[in-house]
Protein backbone atom coordinates (compact mmCIF):
# COMPACT_ATOMS: atom_id res chain seq x y z
CA UNK A 1 0.00 0.00 0.00
CA UNK A 2 1.48 3.40 -0.98
CA UNK A 3 2.41 5.91 1.72
CA UNK A 4 0.73 9.30 2.04
CA UNK A 5 3.82 11.03 0.60
CA UNK A 6 3.90 8.64 -2.38
CA UNK A 7 0.25 9.37 -3.12
CA UNK A 8 0.82 13.11 -2.84
CA UNK A 9 3.79 12.93 -5.23
CA UNK A 10 1.76 10.86 -7.70
CA UNK A 11 -1.07 13.42 -7.62
CA UNK A 12 1.21 16.44 -8.08
CA UNK A 13 4.33 15.51 -10.06
CA UNK A 14 3.80 16.43 -13.72
CA UNK A 15 0.06 16.90 -13.10
CA UNK A 16 -2.12 19.84 -14.08
CA UNK A 17 -5.38 18.99 -12.27
CA UNK A 18 -7.15 16.15 -10.45
CA UNK A 19 -10.95 15.89 -10.44
CA UNK A 20 -11.91 15.07 -7.72
CA UNK A 21 -8.59 15.03 -5.79
CA UNK A 22 -9.98 14.12 -2.36
CA UNK A 23 -11.92 11.19 -3.79
CA UNK A 24 -8.94 9.89 -5.72
CA UNK A 25 -6.70 10.21 -2.66
CA UNK A 26 -9.14 8.02 -0.73
CA UNK A 27 -9.26 5.46 -3.54
CA UNK A 28 -5.47 5.27 -3.74
CA UNK A 29 -5.10 5.00 0.05
CA UNK A 30 -7.73 2.23 0.27
CA UNK A 31 -5.38 -0.41 -1.10
CA UNK A 32 -7.94 -1.41 -3.73
CA UNK A 33 -6.59 -2.30 -7.17
CA UNK A 34 -8.05 0.45 -9.35
CA UNK A 35 -8.93 0.31 -13.01
CA UNK A 36 -7.03 3.14 -14.71
CA UNK A 37 -8.20 4.01 -18.20
CA UNK A 38 -6.38 5.81 -20.97
CA UNK A 39 -7.75 5.97 -24.48
CA UNK A 40 -6.03 6.84 -27.74
CA UNK A 41 -7.12 7.06 -31.36
CA UNK A 42 -4.36 5.84 -33.70
CA UNK A 43 -4.00 8.71 -36.16
CA UNK A 44 -0.37 8.41 -37.25
CA UNK A 45 2.45 5.91 -37.52
CA UNK A 46 4.38 6.81 -34.38
CA UNK A 47 3.98 8.06 -30.84
CA UNK A 48 6.08 10.93 -29.52
CA UNK A 49 7.39 12.05 -26.12
CA UNK A 50 4.42 14.39 -25.77
CA UNK A 51 2.17 11.33 -25.62
CA UNK A 52 4.66 9.74 -23.24
CA UNK A 53 4.13 12.43 -20.61
CA UNK A 54 0.82 10.69 -19.94
CA UNK A 55 2.22 7.16 -20.34
CA UNK A 56 4.83 7.72 -17.64
CA UNK A 57 2.02 8.65 -15.21
CA UNK A 58 0.27 5.44 -16.25
CA UNK A 59 3.53 3.62 -15.51
CA UNK A 60 3.57 5.13 -12.00
CA UNK A 61 0.03 3.85 -11.41
CA UNK A 62 1.02 0.44 -12.78
CA UNK A 63 4.03 0.27 -10.45
CA UNK A 64 1.67 1.05 -7.55
CA UNK A 65 -0.21 -2.13 -8.44
CA UNK A 66 -3.20 -0.72 -10.33
CA UNK A 67 -4.70 -2.17 -13.50
CA UNK A 68 -3.91 -0.08 -16.58
CA UNK A 69 -6.45 -0.24 -19.40
CA UNK A 70 -4.93 0.99 -22.65
CA UNK A 71 -7.94 1.62 -24.84
CA UNK A 72 -7.53 1.79 -28.60
CA UNK A 73 -10.24 3.76 -30.39
CA UNK A 74 -10.88 0.98 -32.87
CA UNK A 75 -14.26 2.59 -33.62
CA UNK A 76 -13.85 6.27 -32.73
CA UNK A 77 -10.55 6.63 -34.62
CA UNK A 78 -12.43 6.01 -37.87
CA UNK A 79 -13.86 9.52 -37.71
CA UNK A 80 -11.57 11.12 -35.10
CA UNK A 81 -11.69 13.37 -32.08
CA UNK A 82 -12.59 16.96 -33.07
CA UNK A 83 -10.61 18.38 -30.12
CA UNK A 84 -8.45 21.32 -31.25
CA UNK A 85 -9.44 20.74 -34.89
CA UNK A 86 -10.58 23.68 -37.01
CA UNK A 87 -11.80 21.39 -39.79
CA UNK A 88 -13.81 18.16 -39.92
CA UNK A 89 -11.54 15.12 -40.10
CA UNK A 90 -11.74 12.64 -42.97
CA UNK A 91 -13.33 9.26 -42.27
CA UNK A 92 -10.92 6.29 -42.13
CA UNK A 93 -11.31 2.54 -42.55
CA UNK A 94 -11.23 -0.09 -39.82
CA UNK A 95 -8.16 -1.72 -41.43
CA UNK A 96 -6.21 1.56 -41.43
CA UNK A 97 -6.90 2.08 -37.74
CA UNK A 98 -5.93 -1.48 -36.77
CA UNK A 99 -2.61 -1.26 -38.63
CA UNK A 100 -1.64 1.92 -36.83
CA UNK A 101 -2.85 0.49 -33.52
CA UNK A 102 -0.18 -2.24 -33.74
CA UNK A 103 2.53 0.42 -33.93
CA UNK A 104 1.07 2.26 -30.95
CA UNK A 105 0.97 -0.85 -28.77
CA UNK A 106 4.56 -1.81 -29.63
CA UNK A 107 5.80 1.68 -28.80
CA UNK A 108 3.85 2.13 -25.57
CA UNK A 109 5.42 -1.18 -24.52
CA UNK A 110 8.69 0.75 -24.12
CA UNK A 111 7.12 2.38 -21.07
CA UNK A 112 4.30 0.16 -19.80
CA UNK A 113 4.58 -3.52 -18.91
CA UNK A 114 2.28 -4.93 -21.60
CA UNK A 115 1.96 -8.25 -19.75
CA UNK A 116 0.20 -6.38 -16.94
CA UNK A 117 -1.73 -4.05 -19.26
CA UNK A 118 -5.31 -4.67 -20.36
CA UNK A 119 -5.45 -3.70 -24.04
CA UNK A 120 -8.97 -3.07 -25.33
CA UNK A 121 -10.66 -1.69 -28.45
CA UNK A 122 -13.90 0.30 -28.26
CA UNK A 123 -14.96 -1.39 -31.49
CA UNK A 124 -15.71 -4.36 -29.18
CA UNK A 125 -18.96 -2.69 -28.15
CA UNK A 126 -19.65 -0.04 -30.78
CA UNK A 127 -19.50 -2.46 -33.71
CA UNK A 128 -22.23 -4.48 -31.98
CA UNK A 129 -24.35 -1.62 -30.67
CA UNK A 130 -27.73 -1.01 -32.29
CA UNK A 131 -28.84 2.41 -33.50
CA UNK A 132 -31.41 2.42 -30.69
CA UNK A 133 -28.70 1.70 -28.12
CA UNK A 134 -26.62 4.61 -29.38
CA UNK A 135 -29.62 6.96 -29.41
CA UNK A 136 -30.47 6.06 -25.82
CA UNK A 137 -26.98 7.07 -24.72
CA UNK A 138 -27.18 10.28 -26.75
CA UNK A 139 -30.52 11.15 -25.13
CA UNK A 140 -28.67 11.72 -21.83
CA UNK A 141 -26.86 14.77 -23.27
CA UNK A 142 -27.84 18.06 -24.89
CA UNK A 143 -26.62 19.68 -28.09
CA UNK A 144 -25.97 22.90 -26.17
CA UNK A 145 -23.62 21.08 -23.81
CA UNK A 146 -21.64 19.50 -26.66
CA UNK A 147 -21.34 22.83 -28.52
CA UNK A 148 -19.75 24.54 -25.51
CA UNK A 149 -16.36 23.36 -26.71
CA UNK A 150 -14.00 26.12 -27.84
CA UNK A 151 -13.22 24.73 -31.30
CA UNK A 152 -16.94 24.41 -32.12
CA UNK A 153 -17.52 28.00 -31.01
CA UNK A 154 -14.65 29.14 -33.23
CA UNK A 155 -15.98 27.22 -36.22
CA UNK A 156 -19.45 28.69 -35.83
CA UNK A 157 -17.99 32.21 -35.68
CA UNK A 158 -16.12 31.53 -38.93
CA UNK A 159 -19.13 29.89 -40.59
CA UNK A 160 -17.39 26.50 -40.82
CA UNK A 161 -19.26 23.20 -40.80
CA UNK A 162 -19.60 20.97 -37.74
CA UNK A 163 -20.42 17.36 -38.51
CA UNK A 164 -23.10 15.67 -36.40
CA UNK A 165 -20.67 12.80 -35.81
CA UNK A 166 -18.22 15.28 -34.23
CA UNK A 167 -20.77 16.42 -31.67
CA UNK A 168 -21.29 12.89 -30.37
CA UNK A 169 -17.58 12.05 -30.10
CA UNK A 170 -17.32 13.10 -26.40
CA UNK A 171 -20.38 10.95 -25.66
CA UNK A 172 -18.73 7.89 -27.18
CA UNK A 173 -15.50 8.54 -25.30
CA UNK A 174 -17.49 8.93 -22.09
CA UNK A 175 -19.38 5.68 -22.60
CA UNK A 176 -16.07 3.84 -22.97
CA UNK A 177 -15.57 4.44 -19.24
CA UNK A 178 -18.91 2.75 -18.52
CA UNK A 179 -17.96 -0.34 -20.51
CA UNK A 180 -14.53 -0.52 -18.86
CA UNK A 181 -15.79 0.35 -15.34
CA UNK A 182 -13.04 2.95 -15.07
CA UNK A 183 -12.10 4.15 -11.56
CA UNK A 184 -10.02 7.00 -12.89
CA UNK A 185 -8.42 8.15 -16.10
CA UNK A 186 -5.10 9.82 -16.89
CA UNK A 187 -5.20 12.14 -19.91
CA UNK A 188 -3.77 15.27 -21.49
CA UNK A 189 -5.49 18.51 -20.54
CA UNK A 190 -7.11 18.69 -23.99
CA UNK A 191 -9.24 15.62 -23.17
CA UNK A 192 -10.74 16.99 -19.95
CA UNK A 193 -14.13 17.90 -21.46
CA UNK A 194 -14.57 14.47 -23.05
CA UNK A 195 -13.68 12.47 -19.95
CA UNK A 196 -15.84 14.54 -17.59
CA UNK A 197 -18.89 13.43 -19.60
CA UNK A 198 -18.31 9.90 -18.28
CA UNK A 199 -19.13 10.79 -14.68
CA UNK A 200 -22.93 11.26 -15.06
CA UNK A 201 -23.14 8.21 -17.36
CA UNK A 202 -21.40 6.02 -14.80
CA UNK A 203 -23.45 7.40 -11.92
CA UNK A 204 -26.76 6.70 -13.71
CA UNK A 205 -25.64 3.08 -14.17
CA UNK A 206 -24.69 2.49 -10.56
CA UNK A 207 -20.95 2.90 -11.03
CA UNK A 208 -18.71 5.17 -9.01
CA UNK A 209 -17.90 8.17 -11.26
CA UNK A 210 -14.32 8.08 -12.47
CA UNK A 211 -11.85 10.67 -11.26
CA UNK A 212 -9.84 12.54 -13.86
CA UNK A 213 -6.12 13.32 -13.77
CA UNK A 214 -4.88 15.73 -16.44
CA UNK A 215 -1.26 16.06 -17.53
CA UNK A 216 0.03 19.32 -19.08
CA UNK A 217 0.60 19.38 -22.83
CA UNK A 218 4.23 19.21 -23.92
CA UNK A 219 5.00 22.00 -26.37
CA UNK A 220 6.64 20.98 -29.65
CA UNK A 221 10.24 21.70 -30.61
CA UNK A 222 9.09 25.00 -32.13
CA UNK A 223 8.10 26.17 -28.66
CA UNK A 224 4.71 27.38 -29.95
CA UNK A 225 2.25 24.61 -30.80
CA UNK A 226 1.63 21.38 -28.90
CA UNK A 227 3.82 18.50 -30.05
CA UNK A 228 2.37 16.93 -33.18
CA UNK A 229 3.61 14.83 -36.09
CA UNK A 230 1.44 16.77 -38.51
CA UNK A 231 3.23 19.98 -37.48
CA UNK A 232 6.67 18.38 -37.73
CA UNK A 233 7.63 19.59 -34.24
CA UNK A 234 7.71 16.19 -32.53
CA UNK A 235 10.34 13.92 -30.97
CA UNK A 236 9.36 10.34 -31.73
CA UNK A 237 9.59 7.49 -29.25
CA UNK A 238 11.20 5.47 -32.05
CA UNK A 239 13.74 8.19 -32.92
CA UNK A 240 17.34 7.02 -32.36
CA UNK A 241 19.28 8.59 -29.45
CA UNK A 242 21.17 11.09 -31.61
CA UNK A 243 17.97 12.30 -33.24
CA UNK A 244 16.28 12.76 -29.86
CA UNK A 245 19.30 14.63 -28.54
CA UNK A 246 19.49 16.98 -31.50
CA UNK A 247 15.77 17.74 -31.45
CA UNK A 248 15.83 18.59 -27.75
CA UNK A 249 18.77 20.93 -28.39
CA UNK A 250 16.69 22.72 -31.03
CA UNK A 251 13.93 23.85 -28.63
CA UNK A 252 13.75 27.57 -27.77
CA UNK A 253 15.03 28.61 -24.36
CA UNK A 254 11.53 29.44 -23.10
CA UNK A 255 10.51 25.77 -23.50
CA UNK A 256 13.36 24.39 -21.35
CA UNK A 257 11.40 24.22 -18.09
CA UNK A 258 8.41 22.56 -19.78
CA UNK A 259 10.72 19.85 -21.15
CA UNK A 260 12.50 19.26 -17.86
CA UNK A 261 9.16 18.64 -16.17
CA UNK A 262 7.32 16.62 -18.82
CA UNK A 263 10.02 15.12 -21.05
CA UNK A 264 12.81 14.49 -18.52
CA UNK A 265 10.34 13.94 -15.65
CA UNK A 266 12.44 15.48 -12.89
CA UNK A 267 10.98 15.89 -9.37
CA UNK A 268 9.91 19.30 -8.03
CA UNK A 269 13.15 19.78 -6.07
CA UNK A 270 15.23 19.29 -9.22
CA UNK A 271 12.85 21.54 -11.17
CA UNK A 272 13.46 24.31 -8.65
CA UNK A 273 17.21 23.96 -9.21
CA UNK A 274 16.70 24.25 -12.98
CA UNK A 275 14.68 27.45 -12.44
CA UNK A 276 17.57 28.93 -10.47
CA UNK A 277 20.00 28.03 -13.26
CA UNK A 278 17.72 29.67 -15.84
CA UNK A 279 17.43 32.82 -13.72
CA UNK A 280 21.21 33.04 -13.35
CA UNK A 281 23.80 34.05 -15.96
CA UNK A 282 24.39 30.43 -17.00
CA UNK A 283 24.30 29.76 -20.75
CA UNK A 284 20.91 28.10 -21.57
CA UNK A 285 22.80 25.89 -24.02
CA UNK A 286 24.53 24.12 -21.11
CA UNK A 287 21.16 23.54 -19.42
CA UNK A 288 19.82 22.11 -22.68
CA UNK A 289 22.81 19.78 -22.98
CA UNK A 290 21.91 18.34 -19.57
CA UNK A 291 18.25 18.19 -20.59
CA UNK A 292 18.93 16.37 -23.85
CA UNK A 293 21.13 13.87 -21.98
CA UNK A 294 18.36 13.27 -19.43
CA UNK A 295 15.73 12.68 -22.12
CA UNK A 296 17.91 10.23 -24.06
CA UNK A 297 18.87 8.37 -20.88
CA UNK A 298 15.19 8.02 -19.94
CA UNK A 299 14.39 6.19 -23.19
CA UNK A 300 17.73 4.45 -23.78
CA UNK A 301 20.61 4.41 -21.26
CA UNK A 302 23.54 6.45 -19.94
CA UNK A 303 25.94 5.27 -22.65
CA UNK A 304 23.51 6.22 -25.41
CA UNK A 305 23.10 9.65 -23.81
CA UNK A 306 26.88 10.16 -23.54
CA UNK A 307 27.46 9.03 -27.13
CA UNK A 308 24.67 11.26 -28.43
CA UNK A 309 26.12 14.26 -26.57
CA UNK A 310 29.62 13.62 -27.93
CA UNK A 311 28.31 13.27 -31.46
CA UNK A 312 26.24 16.44 -31.14
CA UNK A 313 29.22 18.46 -29.94
CA UNK A 314 31.34 17.06 -32.74
CA UNK A 315 28.85 18.11 -35.42
CA UNK A 316 27.68 21.43 -34.03
CA UNK A 317 30.46 22.74 -31.82
CA UNK A 318 33.36 21.44 -33.90
CA UNK A 319 31.53 21.66 -37.26
CA UNK A 320 32.44 18.11 -38.26
CA UNK A 321 30.36 15.48 -40.03
CA UNK A 322 29.00 12.49 -38.04
CA UNK A 323 31.25 9.51 -37.39
CA UNK A 324 28.86 7.02 -38.95
CA UNK A 325 27.00 8.33 -41.99
CA UNK A 326 24.40 5.85 -43.27
CA UNK A 327 24.92 4.69 -46.86
CA UNK A 328 22.31 3.89 -49.48
CA UNK A 329 22.94 2.42 -52.93
CA UNK A 330 21.46 4.32 -55.86
CA UNK A 331 20.62 2.09 -58.83
CA UNK A 332 20.04 4.99 -61.24
CA UNK A 333 22.84 7.12 -62.69
CA UNK A 334 21.30 10.19 -61.07
CA UNK A 335 18.16 11.48 -59.33
CA UNK A 336 16.55 14.89 -58.97
CA UNK A 337 17.38 16.34 -55.57
CA UNK A 338 13.69 16.57 -54.58
CA UNK A 339 13.17 12.86 -55.31
CA UNK A 340 16.45 11.94 -53.65
CA UNK A 341 15.46 13.57 -50.35
CA UNK A 342 12.21 11.61 -50.23
CA UNK A 343 14.01 8.37 -51.20
CA UNK A 344 16.55 8.94 -48.41
CA UNK A 345 13.65 9.59 -45.98
CA UNK A 346 15.03 13.03 -45.24
CA UNK A 347 11.68 14.51 -46.22
CA UNK A 348 8.20 13.02 -45.88
CA UNK A 349 6.99 14.40 -49.22
CA UNK A 350 8.16 16.23 -52.32
CA UNK A 351 6.60 19.45 -51.06
CA UNK A 352 8.59 19.20 -47.83
CA UNK A 353 11.73 18.40 -49.83
CA UNK A 354 11.22 21.48 -52.05
CA UNK A 355 10.72 23.63 -48.96
CA UNK A 356 13.98 22.38 -47.41
CA UNK A 357 15.89 23.04 -50.63
CA UNK A 358 14.42 26.52 -51.14
CA UNK A 359 15.25 27.43 -47.52
CA UNK A 360 18.89 26.56 -48.13
CA UNK A 361 18.75 23.67 -45.67
CA UNK A 362 20.20 21.04 -48.07
CA UNK A 363 23.87 20.47 -48.83
CA UNK A 364 25.43 18.19 -51.44
CA UNK A 365 28.96 17.65 -50.26
CA UNK A 366 29.83 20.94 -48.57
CA UNK A 367 27.78 23.16 -50.88
CA UNK A 368 24.24 24.43 -50.34
CA UNK A 369 22.03 23.54 -53.32
CA UNK A 370 18.87 25.60 -53.87
CA UNK A 371 17.78 23.97 -57.14
CA UNK A 372 15.45 21.12 -56.22
CA UNK A 373 15.57 19.82 -59.81
CA UNK A 374 19.35 19.44 -59.71
CA UNK A 375 20.50 15.98 -60.82
CA UNK A 376 22.56 14.26 -58.13
CA UNK A 377 24.79 11.28 -58.92
CA UNK A 378 26.26 8.63 -56.55
CA UNK A 379 29.34 9.29 -54.44
CA UNK A 380 27.93 12.31 -52.63
CA UNK A 381 27.16 13.09 -48.98
CA UNK A 382 23.72 14.67 -48.60
CA UNK A 383 22.82 16.80 -45.58
CA UNK A 384 19.27 17.98 -44.83
CA UNK A 385 18.87 20.39 -41.95
CA UNK A 386 21.40 20.17 -39.14
CA UNK A 387 21.04 16.52 -38.17
CA UNK A 388 20.28 14.36 -41.22
CA UNK A 389 23.17 12.94 -43.24
CA UNK A 390 23.38 10.19 -45.89
CA UNK A 391 25.98 8.96 -48.32
CA UNK A 392 24.72 7.74 -51.70
CA UNK A 393 26.87 5.08 -53.34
Amino acid sequence: MPTKSQIEEFLSQGVDEVIIKKELEQKLASGKKLRVKHGVDPTSKDLHIGHAAVYWKLKEAQDMGHQIIFLIGGFTARFGDPTDKSETRQMRTKDDVEKEAENYINQVGKILDLKKTEIRYNSEWYDKMSAEGLLRIMSEFTVARMLERDMFQERMKKGKDIGVHEIIYPILQAYDSVELESDFTIIGTDQKFNELQARPLQKSRGQSPQDVMTVPILVGTDGKEKMSQSLGNHIGLSDPPGEKFGKVMSIPDEAILNYWELAARVPQKKLAEIKKRLDSDENPRDIKLDLASAVVELYHDKKAAADAKAEFLKIFAEKEKPTDIPEKKMEAKSMKLVDLLVWLEMAASKSEARRLVEQGAVKVGDKVVKDWEAEISPGKIIQAGKRKFARII
